[in-house]
């Protein structure tokens, strides 16, 4: 762990890191800070102290030169020009961190943007799940994955018509036990200070946000008493309303009765999606590595007959749609030459394997070329996300029924001008919805 910004935090006693990017003027601004002391209680966070209480009677606090002075003196110059590089390269507004000695708790807020959430009248401006990685995993994979996922957010609040920026924050750290008020109570401080909207996400339980907002804080979404349930089911309704625009879109109408549609993944979204293409009278195929998801979906639908494929058939399979549920990474190069689909539609992240925006267009483009119809996941995904919002803004008073009416407003909505527009434009409906987030976040700069 000697290649970490939080290196340099211990070894000084410190407790705080930002590192903020102006991508206006190309300018960095760094701060370092001991803000509250060894003996801090977290456990009472918001019963003796707020996230904004001074904490410390002996801060300490450091300039951008001091920052780099110190990272310099622990031999880390190098690596902080390489984070700050990665910031850079995605225009990010920066990385907040916080470090809890005693527990080794990691934390890191990556910020992509502020931008959708400023004058919401929320506490919270910014959206973004909140992920563990045990501390086996290098930390600068760590904060790529948070950028890339931060600046996803960003783009899928915007695809969601929510008025908040996008972040991801990871923590970095071996394992919370929902019993420990300590850790819990510091991970709630965090997320105030960060003035981030959450809910958990990889490796961390959902009743952690339950417990989070029963004792400390109400930033928390999706838990086991969320009144409007698991998010598996908006995202995949979703989903399922853009691919029957994008049937619209081709043929003039949405009827999907007698089409042929293969859904990998049986998993929280695949499984309803698939139920929804039944209902619909498609004749679905699934795929999925457990074998007793796939007959426990074929026994809940008898008279539909659903057939089932190995995984390893899934991208040389002939069909009418594909829609990804499970892993990302499926199309590249050589996936895409032998696709045998019209349309690849699906709620699984990152279905494109790209390293970098102008891959993944690329490759989308090679998909359009094909005749397949495909616009990136992130566009149409967004029940989720949708919610959650739905859940922190009205609280008990949130309901299913009226996530279920945001979607159906917004989704179908969204996926036909994306589609439309890149007609117009001469250009896939992935490059389209970059360039409209783009001129979103940035264009009267």
């Amino acid at each position: 762990m000697d290649r970490s910004i939080f290196t340099p935090l211990e070894k000084a006693g410190l407790t705080t890191l930002k590192l903020q990017y102006n991508w206006r003027t190309d300018e960095h601004t760094l701060c370092a800070a001991r803000e509250w002391d060894t003996e801090t209680d977290f456990s009472r966070y918001n019963a003796d102290f707020t996230a904004y209480t001074t904490l410390s009677h002996d801060g300490e606090y450091l300039n951008t030169a001091q920052v780099r002075e110190l990272f310099a003196e622990h031999g880390l110059a190098d690596y902080l020009d390489e984070v700050l590089d990665l910031v850079r390269q995605g225009r990010h507004e920066g990385i907040e961190a916080y470090f809890h000695a005693g527990k080794n708790i990691r934390f890191m807020c990556h910020q992509h943007s502020r931008r959708l959430g400023l004058r919401n009248k929320h506490h919270a401006i910014m959206a973004g799940g909140t992920r563990r990685h045990p501390l086996s995993t290098p930390e600068i994979d760590v904060i790529s994955d948070g950028l890339n996922l931060g600046r996803a957010m960003s783009f899928k609040n915007i695809a969601a018509g929510l008025d908040f920026g996008g972040c991801k924050t990871t923590v970095h750290t071996d394992g919370i036990d929902l019993d420990d008020l300590e850790a819990l109570g510091f991970l709630a401080f965090a997320i105030d200070r960060c003035r981030t909207m959450t809910s958990p996400d990889l490796a961390f339980p959902t009743a952690m946000a339950d417990a989070i907002n029963e004792h400390f804080s109400m930033q928390f979404t999706n838990g086991p008493s969320s009144p409007i349930g698991a998010s598996g089911k908006p995202t995949a309704y979703g989903t399922y309303l853009a691919l029957r625009e994008a049937v619209r879109f081709t043929e003039g109408d949405d009827d999907l009765t007698g089409k042929t549609a293969v859904v990998m993944g049986l998993g929280e979204v695949g499984w309803y999606l698939a139920e929804h293409l039944i209902d619909a009278g498609a004749l679905v195929t699934v795929s999925d590595l457990d074998a007793d998801r796939v007959t426990a979906l074929q026994d809940k639908h008898p008279d539909a007959a659903v057939d089932s494929i190995p995984v390893d058939e899934v991208l040389t399979h002939e069909a009418d749609i594909f829609c990804p549920a499970a892993i990302g990474g499926l199309l590249d190069d050589t996936t895409i030459a032998g696709l045998r689909y019209r349309y690849v539609f699906g709620p699984a992240n990152n279905q494109i394997k790209a390293t970098n925006q102008a891959e993944e267009e690329r490759l989308a483009q090679l998909l359009q070329d094909r005749g397949i119809l495909f616009q990136t996941e992130w566009w149409h995904n967004t029940g989720g996300v949708s919610g959650g919002a739905e859940e922190y803004l009205n609280g008990a008073d949130a309901s299913p029924e009226s996530l279920r009416k945001r979607v159906e407003d917004i989704i179908p909505r969204k996926t036909r001008e994306n589609l439309e527009q890149a007609r117009a434009k001469g250009v896939t409906p992935t490059t389209n919805a970059y360039l409209t987030c783009v001129e979103t976040l940035y264009g009267d700069v």
